[in-house]
């Protein structure tokens, strides 16, 4: 996986809380830089002097009356699923639980100070904030604690995700430092620490 560096729009914020929120776009928009565990920002002032990051936790594609017939049908024609992925409107809704936020300049690893405004845009991260962001790991108990969210397989897609924003010969050591954060935070729950940490074994 190479993160993209380029500037991509994964949709805009349909609804917000300080813990989160949902985005929409359209199931044509849809690509591999939408998947499970990817960093996402938005910003919450009109001049980004504050930006959310978060991560991708859930991504639902809506049904419509055409969808419904097609799945009922004995055979579906090519030009017609073709024409139902990439012409139609059918919108898609992607859930983020919000890990931390850049404050003029600087990463912070808790929850931001507001939620971002309806129609904002939100952006995939860059590889190079995904690996400033992950210089700490302070955001690992948000994920962990967070109830509305599969947490265990998030942290490790988010893990797996953000390891490629570092070089290679420090992708191994990354994937250690978390593990070690991970023993510290669930201590308590051995058979918990044990799922996690086959997630993310190299």
């Amino acid at each position: 996986m190479v993160i993209n560096e380029k500037r991509h729009v994964v949709g805009r914020v349909l609804r917000a809380s300080t813990t989160g929120f949902d985005c929409g776009t359209r199931s044509s928009k849809i690509d591999d830089k939408h998947t499970f565990g990817s960093f996402v920002k938005v910003p919450i002032t009109d001049d980004e002097a504050v930006i959310a990051v978060g991560l991708i936790h859930a991504i639902r594609i809506d049904d419509d009356a055409l969808a419904r017939e097609l799945v009922m049908a004995s055979v579906v024609d090519n030009v017609a699923l073709i024409d139902q992925r990439e012409n139609r409107m059918v919108p898609v809704e992607i859930g983020v639980i919000n890990i931390g936020y850049r404050f003029n300049g600087v990463m912070v690893q808790s929850l931001p100070p507001r939620p971002p405004l309806s129609l904002s845009e939100v952006e995939l991260c860059t590889a190079d904030e995904v690996y400033e962001f992950t210089q700490r790991a302070d955001f690992f108990r948000l994920i962990l604690n967070a109830k509305e969210v599969p947490s265990d397989e998030l942290i490790a897609a988010a893990l797996n995700y953000a390891s490629y924003a570092y070089p290679e010969a420090e992708q191994y050591q990354f994937r250690v430092n978390c593990g070690r954060k991970l023993a510290m935070l669930l201590s308590n729950d051995l058979k918990r620490l044990s799922h996690v940490l086959a997630l993310i074994k190299p």
